[in-house]
């Protein structure tokens, strides 16, 4: 009985201990699911805009305001990362979190001195300590080893190091070795100095009180002591140790990359979690333009701005980008991206009206046109300098930018059928209010258009017609990302106005580019708003094509001010830093049009003889239903709601285009009537607009 009685207790001495053991872990573990280390300091940092190569652009603040860029051992100076063991955790990759060892000798050597000399963090419960800031007291010190505890148990050692790398403080707002390494020596962590490495390794100590532009002296003291540890530690030689103690420690904190700021906030907002976004800058040749800029602002008006955009014709791709000459300049608006600002564009969108011309074969490059005054009802354009030129031919009408004839040709394509071919070629036109439809005065800036969407169709001019999206992220070695072309003109009516346009008189004072650089001639245009309000200049060369404008942001005359004296000889000197080389051809010139056939020798205004030529002239395109001033009641259909109307045409070149109050409603290939579902009672006005561009509109009544 005794030996049963024994064996029993033993085996339920075992049972409660076993029991005990495990609602022990049991415990342990749920509160290591209930209470996990938080991450979110690692969730919230920097972001970095970085051109084609992967170099810097711009970095952000984080959401708490400070420099923290992710940082990982791969990327960092393996010197860096040798001081960093020896001097702050040598036993890193042994111990579980806590280092026992280093517990007990803290223990003692406080005790024998009698206050706190040694600490006997790890680098594990450095990070938890980074993770979750607290004061520095016994039961934050417990806290920390549990952490790290936790910390070991999740995640490997590079991870844990990378933490550190990426949260360790080191002075002001910044954190991070990469943070730190652009701050203090303006460079990468992969390429630190064995001196800027010990520095880096010393900062986290203290940084206020080490803060090298404040008290380098301390700066210094503390470096050589992570010197001589590493030394102690066998990572680095004596030699070495030496060389590096006397070199100077930086006496100011560097800024950080702030390059192309508009676009770059653009992108961050585009990709929202996203760390790193990299864009199709060339950060070599955006430094050197904002450079041409900051040279530039003596010459501005006061208050004045301006807006430049490069790009490669090849791939559509923005390689520089400026959205105004000073971002943190409040008297320019500098804030303001005035690349994506709607403006007039003055004269910037003729050589497309006379591109469409060319493929409507209503001119041709030597028709003869007469530049006399002319009325169009009650519109009388008239040119720049208020004078008028006679007979030239459409070739020179374009170099001179001259109105009439522009007017004239916009006549014969349709301004409604302009638009639309510009909104299909994903341009946005913004008309003043109380207009309805295009009208001609679209020819002479009667609109408003961005920089962004007129650089795009000037790429188009450089690629054979084919207007698509330019692109600003270098997504792939191919400029990825592209969307198919729209053709806005044939490649043979693109080669035409570029031709044309490459014959254009430079600005006063310059020479063409060709002439002194043995560079292919560059396509010009400029361009003025009414009021000198907005200077516009573009270029278009065998590789590159640039846009330019130049004004007030806020929209005040700059009197005096316009394309061909203002923006053009920026243009310029932005195309003195490209370098062409062989770039898109543009094909057949005008000089191989040959003489224009008979029909197209000569026009003038008003002529009834110079229609748009068509295969078969089909009879007056004409509305037959609705009738101008009509009202209309609408009829209920077998379900109570209200019944389509049906609108239609007779005449006409088809596909017909169909608009109800400016806005497109449907195309018509076959048909000539769509329905038209009214939205409710109201005024309303029918347009529609055939193959040739010519249109009818009616204004009536749904009620």
């Amino acid at each position: 009985m005794t030996m049963v009685a024994k064996s029993d207790r033993w085996a339920g001495g075992l049972f409660l201990a076993v029991a005990i053991l495990t609602g022990g872990l049991g415990a342990v573990l749920l509160l290591d699911h209930l209470f996990p280390p938080s991450l979110a300091r690692l969730t919230d940092l920097s972001v970095t805009v970085v051109d084609r190569s992967g170099a810097p652009l711009k970095v952000f603040t984080s959401g708490s305001g400070t420099w923290r860029l992710p940082t990982t051992a791969e990327a960092t100076a393996p010197a860096y990362l040798s001081l960093l063991l020896a001097y702050e955790d040598r036993r890193f990759y042994q111990h579980g979190g806590v280092d026992g060892r280093a517990v007990l000798r803290a223990i003692a050597q406080n005790l024998m001195a009698g206050r706190v000399v040694s600490g006997a963090s790890t680098l594990t419960m450095q990070v938890a300590r980074l993770l979750e800031p607290h004061r520095r007291w016994l039961p934050g010190k417990l806290l920390e080893m549990i952490r790290a505890l936790q910390l070991e148990a999740r995640y490997d050692k590079r991870t844990i190091l990378d933490m550190y790398l990426t949260l360790a403080p080191f002075g002001g707002p910044v954190e991070g070795v990469c943070a730190a390494a652009w701050a203090w020596f303006g460079t990468s962590p992969r390429v630190l100095t064995l001196a800027e490495a010990a520095l880096l390794v010393a900062l986290p100590q203290a940084p206020g009180r080490l803060r090298p532009d404040r008290l380098p002296q301390a700066a210094a003291m503390a470096r050589a002591k992570v010197l001589a540890r590493g030394v102690a530690a066998g990572v680095i030689g004596p030699a070495a140790a030496t060389e590096a103690a006397v070199e100077p420690v930086p006496t100011r904190m560097r800024p950080f990359p702030d390059f192309a700021p508009h676009l770059a906030e653009a992108l961050r907002a585009s990709h929202p979690g996203a760390v790193v976004v990299t864009s199709s800058l060339d950060g070599g040749f955006q430094r050197q333009l904002e450079a041409v800029v900051a040279r530039e602002l003596p010459d501005l008006v006061e208050h004045g701005g301006l807006a430049i955009l490069v790009v490669d014709s090849h791939d559509r791709r923005v390689i520089g980008h400026i959205g105004a000459p000073d971002h943190h300049d409040d008297s320019r608006n500098g804030w303001i991206d005035m690349t994506r600002a709607a403006r007039s564009p003055g004269s910037a969108l003729k050589p497309f009206i006379y591109g469409l011309g060319f493929d409507d074969r209503v001119i041709h490059p030597g028709t003869v046109i007469a530049d006399v005054s002319t009325r169009f009802g009650d519109y009388a354009p008239a040119n720049f300098d208020r004078s008028f030129h006679g007979e030239l031919t459409i070739r020179e009408a374009l170099q001179q930018s001259l109105n009439v004839p522009a007017v004239l040709v916009l006549d014969r394509i349709g301004p409604a059928r302009f638009a639309e071919r510009l909104r299909a070629a994903g341009v946005t036109l913004h008309f003043p209010r109380g207009f309805l439809e295009p009208g001609l005065p679209l020819a002479l800036g009667g609109v408003s258009i961005s920089l962004w969407d007129l650089t795009t169709l000037y790429v188009g001019l450089a690629r054979g017609g084919g207007v698509a999206p330019l692109v600003v992220e270098a997504t792939g070695p191919d400029g990825a990302g592209k969307a198919a072309p729209m053709a806005l003109m044939s490649p043979e009516a693109a080669s035409q106005v570029r031709h044309i346009l490459e014959g254009t008189p430079p600005p006063p004072g310059l020479v063409p580019l060709g002439e002194i650089s043995r560079r292919p001639p560059i396509a010009l245009k400029t361009g003025t708003s009414y009021g000198f309000r907005d200077a516009w200049a573009f270029g278009v060369g065998p590789r590159h094509t640039v846009g330019v404008w130049v004004g007030r942001p806020d929209g005040t005359p700059s009197p005096d001010r316009y394309g061909r004296n203002t923006a053009a000889p920026l243009l310029y000197r932005v195309f003195d830093l490209l370098d062409e080389g062989n770039g898109v051809s543009a094909g057949p010139g005008p000089d191989r049009a040959g003489a224009p056939p008979a029909l197209l020798r000569r026009i003038e205004a008003g002529d009834p003889e110079h229609r748009p030529l068509t295969l078969a002239d089909p009879e007056r395109l004409r509305l037959v239903f609705p009738t101008p001033g009509i009202v209309l009641d609408r009829d209920e259909d077998a379900d109570g709601g209200s019944a389509p109307l049906t609108l239609s045409a007779a005449g006409g070149r088809r596909p017909l285009t169909w608009l109800i109050n400016g806005r497109r409603l449907a195309i018509s290939e076959t048909r000539r009537d769509v329905q038209w579902q009214p939205d409710g009672p109201g005024f309303a006005r029918v347009t529609v607009i055939d193959a040739d561009g010519r249109n009818a509109s009616a204004d009536f009544e749904v009620r």
